[in-house]
């Protein structure tokens, strides 16, 4: 078997192409040869792999710089990937930052984890799966999720003076589709109208 074969046969995924996520600790026995040396090696961009599928790598988990899970997130068709459809890129772009009110925002996808299927698929977005965040807030907000991710743990909206921590959910979550919503970062305009509730 070729190592793009070997990790498919690992990870399984499923008819639209997307897998679990695969820990560097499974590359052992059968897939030693996986283990990854400098750089993602057989999971490049320019690889056999990333030609049929989208690849996801997660760095977040131990210090420094290196892949710690992998995972594959679609068919790499042009209709199922990371992308944002060039109209809503169009309409949010045009939008005010909805945490600092300034201009020229990047454009976020709402869900942190990016684990909502239908989200991925670019025939399937709406423009309610989006929102216009400075540069700023965007990269506050992929470090609070980064650590949400890596620790199971959800942001908690009192660090930035709210009354509640979140409107929906709890303190913790399983990575479910869902597992985003109530947190400030997931939707702040959204978080603020349900401070309301709180008085």
């Amino acid at each position: 078997m070729t190592k793009t074969e070997l990790f498919i046969k690992l990870a399984q995924p499923n008819e639209n192409g997307v897998s679990r996520w695969v820990d560097i600790g499974e590359f052992v026995g059968e897939y030693a040869c996986l283990t990854f040396g400098n750089g993602a090696s057989w999971a490049r961009k320019e690889s056999m792999l990333a030609r049929k599928y989208v690849i996801e790598f997660d760095k977040s988990i131990t210090p420094g710089n290196g892949i710690d899970r992998i995972r594959l997130n679609g068919l790499n068709n042009g209709d199922y990937s990371q992308h944002i459809r060039a109209d809503i890129k169009r309409t949010i772009r045009a939008q005010r930052c909805v945490v600092l009110g300034t201009f020229n925002p990047e454009v976020d996808h709402k869900n942190g984890m990016k684990n909502e299927n239908r989200v991925m698929r670019n025939e399937d977005q709406r423009l309610e799966d989006f929102q216009p965040l400075s540069k700023a807030a965007n990269d506050a907000k992929r470090q609070y999720c980064k650590e949400c991710r890596r620790t199971g743990i959800r942001y908690d909206a009192k660090k930035l003076g709210y009354p509640m921590s979140y409107y929906k959910g709890g303190a913790t979550h399983n990575n479910e589709e869902n597992a985003c919503e109530g947190c400030y970062w997931y939707d702040p305009i959204e978080f603020k109208k349900h401070l309301q509730e709180k008085k």
